[in-house]
């Protein structure tokens, strides 16, 4: 007949096993927060995003307005007035006038510049689709990390009460003789150590929640509930050279410094079109009063006006223009291809780690954990009859915890790579569901 102390044991074994596979939720656990419900509310309550996309709306408007005429001006003179009486039909060359005057740049300078202001308008509506992938890829990270702490630790509480159960049980064989105290204070000290793990686990929650918070535009000490149970498939992902391809086309960083490309170029015509005048005309009608010597009234006087400017400094002003503009080309285009490369080399280290991180969870999903487990079992059974001792048991029932730990950890980070990829890439590249190259 087993001895108490060993009955209790084996109970104590079964039932922290059965508590790392499934625990039954919570009440508190009515409206967790899911990826998809964050995701969302960042969308649409992020002030960074809103801010960016207000931006956005106010870069529309500049084009209209950089491809119009200026103001007419409206004048109103008096012309050749007395000084010694002011008396307007004293006279002849008096007049009140009245006209109206009209600037007219060079024909072509006025489209270039609405043209350049479209384009930038353009890779302003970029920005704001760049900006929502990285607030995206935040989130999910963050939410990732949020859910893998949470599942560490439940994993932890698990072991506390384990190792709490072992302190008693090792206790109990030191009072009947069959036990070591080293034992106990052995016991003793790895919960002590769990406990510190915690501490530092509990304090690094409290951060990622307040950073997941500050993207959600909740209060920074706002309670985050997150579901307990996560989709754990890891599809295959597309060949690195067809993600290159569809970065290349979708990566809103790529379009918007494109098009701020072809803003440069138009504002390089625009530069050149400065060697040619502008011109302003002009029409003026003038009232006169009074009467000429032979008894007629005097006549209103009728003035046209058409002037130009004169580029004459365009050495060192029109010219020094445009090699500032070329030089303005020259620096995006080599923006282009920077930003190109660290897309590239973003994408290659992405979708290296998820591959690791795939690797690693099917590893300890179907390798190391079922063996930990096994592990365990036959450090029981050795230690029911003495042949194993009473630490190595308790370091394989934590070993095979940490085990655990470190597969949700690597879970997370390989959901935490696919949300990179995606931002990487500038869309979805894989359906999850059947692990597929996305069309849309």
């Amino acid at each position: 007949m087993f001895p108490k102390w060993l009955l209790c044991l084996s109970l104590v074994l079964q039932a922290a096993v059965v508590a790392a596979d499934s625990s039954p939720p919570s009440t508190a656990e009515k409206n967790p927060l899911t990826l998809a419900l964050a995701l969302r509310q960042a969308e649409s309550a992020n002030p960074s995003l809103a801010a960016i996309r207000a931006r956005y709306q106010a870069l529309k408007a500049v084009p209209p307005q950089a491809g119009s005429l200026p103001d007419p001006v409206v004048s109103f003179n008096a012309l050749n007035l007395p000084v010694d009486t002011f008396d307007i039909p004293q006279e002849a060359m008096t007049q009140l006038q009245f006209g109206i005057s009209q600037a007219l740049p060079f024909p072509g300078k006025l489209k270039l510049k609405e043209e350049a202001a479209e384009w930038e308008a353009r890779a302003a509506g970029d920005d704001v689709a760049e900006w929502r992938l990285r607030l995206l890829r935040d989130v999910a990270v963050l939410w990732w990390r949020v859910f893998y702490l949470d599942r560490a630790l439940e994993i932890i509480a698990a072991n506390q009460d384990l190792l709490r159960q072992f302190v008693e049980i090792a206790q109990t064989k030191y009072k009947v003789g069959q036990g070591l105290q080293q034992d106990v204070l052995l016991a003793q000290l790895e919960l002590s150590r769990l406990l510190d793990q915690e501490l530092q686990l509990i304090g690094l929650r409290a951060q990622d929640a307040a950073q997941l918070n500050a993207l959600l535009d909740y209060p920074a000490n706002a309670s985050l509930l997150l579901p307990r149970q996560a989709d754990r498939n890891l599809p295959e992902s597309p060949p690195e050279a067809e993600l290159f391809v569809i970065a290349q086309q979708s990566r809103p960083l790529l379009a918007r410094i494109d098009k701020q490309i072809r803003a440069a170029r138009s504002r390089v015509k625009l530069a050149k079109k400065d060697f040619l005048p502008d011109f302003k005309v002009g029409a003026f009608h003038g009232f006169r009063s009074g009467q000429n010597p032979n008894g007629t009234s005097r006549p209103d006087f009728l003035t046209l006006k058409l002037s130009m400017n004169v580029p004459l400094y365009f050495a060192t002003k029109q010219a020094k223009a445009v090699d500032q503009r070329q030089s303005e080309l020259l620096s995006d285009q080599f923006q282009w291809q920077d930003t190109w490369n660290r897309v590239r080399s973003e994408i290659s280290a992405t979708l290296a780690d998820y591959h690791r991180a795939r690797n690693q969870v099917v590893l300890f999903d179907k390798g190391i954990i079922p063996q930990a487990r096994q592990t365990v079992a036959s450090m029981l059974a050795g230690y029911q009859v003495n042949k194993v001792d009473f630490l190595n048991l308790v370091r394989s029932q934590l070993t095979l915890y940490n085990y655990e730990i470190q597969y949700w950890k690597t879970l997370a980070e390989a959901r935490q790579s696919l949300a990179k990829l995606k931002a990487a890439v500038g869309k979805p590249v894989i359906t999850e569901e059947k692990g597929t190259l996305d069309a849309n």
